[in-house]
């Protein structure tokens, strides 16, 4: 879809949706329209039933975190309109503490796409008929997809072949976290390395 029926479609929204519309952005082809997190639900409703958005169909649902903003957290719906042939990105920003409310009266695919989302992020939605884990474990402490998380998790999984059941213990490194530099030596690295030493003592 050529970008200057984006505009328009984005300028629709926005004059729709004054007050619940923080900014609309056309980038590489893509509508974005970034709104209040307390308006989601009227934005939604707007978008699926308006006559010019139709978007009827939530293909996506997702968490991104950015832990170096105040607002660190986004949730990210992807529509659909079948009708139209467009698509339309809506984001929401949060802090970690936020709540967001649940989409899911306006879509009823959203039910599992926040579950993940809380799962993953620990994004809040209220107003969910069932907001629990959907990936990791009973018992999962944290949020594995957030910046924060330790990439070796709090506790490893094993069968305990002595006890006949599985057991949880808290993790052990079997060795000091080492760096490993993987940088070419043709991209020329801004340290002496092993054997270069020996080229200047010739020269």
């Amino acid at each position: 879809m050529d970008e200057q029926a984006l505009r328009e479609l984005g300028e629709h929204i926005a004059s729709r949706l004054a007050d619940e519309v923080i900014e609309t952005e056309v980038k590489l082809g893509e509508l974005t329209v970034l709104v209040h997190a307390e308006q989601i639900v009227r934005v939604m409703t707007f978008l699926r039933d308006d006559q010019q958005c139709l978007f009827k169909l939530l293909v996506d649902l997702c968490g991104v975190d950015y832990p170096d903003r105040v607002d660190r957290l986004e949730v990210v719906y992807n529509l659909l309109s079948l009708v139209h042939n467009q698509r339309v990105r809506v984001k929401v920003r949060l802090d970690e503490n936020e709540v967001v409310p649940s989409v899911t009266g306006v879509y009823r695919a959203a039910g599992w796409f926040e579950r993940e989302a809380w799962d993953l992020y620990g994004i809040m939605f209220s107003d969910h008929p069932d907001l629990r884990r959907l990936l990791t474990d009973y018992g999962f402490e944290g949020h594995p997809m957030r910046k924060d998380f330790p990439l070796t998790g709090y506790v490893e999984v094993r069968y305990d072949d002595e006890q006949k059941r599985v057991v949880y213990e808290p993790v052990q490194l079997t060795q000091e976290f080492r760096r490993f530099d993987f940088m070419s030596p043709w991209e020329g690295a801004d340290y002496i390395l092993p054997g270069d030493e020996k080229a200047k003592e010739q020269g």
